[in-house]
């Protein structure tokens, strides 16, 4: 019984150093198992036509991903990306026709960098939660939407063309969206890999009285960092506008809960100091697929939710069990 617990011990003891060491590894598992089982579920379903529109719909959840990802980091949240997000989009979609798209888009990117620098603030300086500071944003910033809206109803709305192509677009099979976000991805594995902003936002996250101490300016490392996720919340939004082509009031706060899932399912502790956005785009790409199963099952959107939530849940404590085991 003692060689067997050992064995057992020595197995799991095993699998909790490759999950803990590789992580991309059973992530890319998952996410083969769970494309297999599409194909059992519908076959014929997996092929070039199925594998681009999966690709366009996770590219954007992805991009709003990379902002919790990043933010998480430190310890914090973004919960204010889903209006970010949106705000940017409906401010593209209704200047479109006064002031061109060069115009419209640069404008549109205006209203959720400073989301993203009142909440640098709030949580840099005035040490409000993240949480809480997030929240807040999002509901002010969804507040002067609808006031927004009530002066431009009667000036309708348009895509501009350049958001239709690269939300929508193919070329040679290989969705145009990919021309935004594989610089994009890019740049962020890049900069968490091997620049000084990168490290000081592990370092913080791991321990920031330490980090303090050792002479970083965490509030202006979280100033930058908050402000940088209002950017990238402002650019997702007018991928997803392109996508697709109906602005509302609330186009992508739906995808709020399933960017932190996607987070926390790539390997990014909500506790801060571990985490990368390689695990973060395939943890995309797995919800993605998933909701297609979801789709194909006729499970309703309410039940959707429960089940991100049910993710977000599991994979935390399995996240705590493997680090403190280890």
């Amino acid at each position: 019984m003692n060689t067997l617990a050992k064995q057992s011990s020595g197995i799991g003891g095993a699998l909790r150093r490759v999950v803990r060491d590789y992580p991309l590894v059973p992530l890319i598992v998952l996410l083969a198992a769970l494309v297999v089982a599409l194909e059992i579920m519908r076959p014929g379903i997996v092929n070039e036509r199925w594998i681009a529109n999966t690709i366009k719909f996770a590219i954007p959840l992805a991009m709003l991903a990379a902002c919790q990802t990043l933010t998480m980091l430190t310890g914090g949240i973004d919960l204010s990306v889903g209006t970010a997000a949106t705000v940017s989009a409906f401010v593209a979609a209704t200047q479109l026709s006064t002031l061109g798209p060069t115009g419209a888009i640069l404008v549109a990117l205006i209203p959720p960098i400073l989301i993203g620098i009142a909440n640098g603030i709030g949580v840099g300086l005035f040490r409000v939660h993240p949480l809480i500071m997030t929240l807040g944003t999002g509901l002010i910033g969804t507040g002067c939407l609808q006031v927004y809206q009530r002066t431009v109803i009667a000036s309708g709305s348009s895509v501009p063309d350049i958001l239709a192509w690269l939300g929508t677009g193919l070329t040679g099979g290989v969705p145009n969206s990919l021309l935004l976000f594989v610089p994009l991805a890019v740049v962020i594995i890049v900069g968490l890999r091997r620049t000084g902003f990168g490290r000081l936002l592990y370092a913080i996250g791991e321990n920031e009285n330490a980090a303090r101490l050792a002479g970083v300016r965490s509030w202006q490392v979280i100033l930058a960092l908050y402000a940088l996720s209002g950017l990238i919340a402002g650019i997702t939004g007018l991928l997803y506008l392109g996508l697709i082509k109906a602005p509302s009031l609330s186009l992508v706060e739906p995808r709020v809960l399933p960017s932190v899932a996607a987070a926390v399912i790539g390997g990014t502790s909500i506790f801060g100091g571990r985490g990368s956005y390689s695990g973060t785009i395939v943890g995309a790409l797995i919800l993605t697929v998933l909701a297609t199963m979801l789709t194909i099952m006729q499970i309703p959107e309410g039940t959707r939710r429960i089940l991100f939530g049910l993710i977000i849940l599991v994979v935390t404590a399995l996240y705590v069990r493997i680090t403190q085991d280890s």
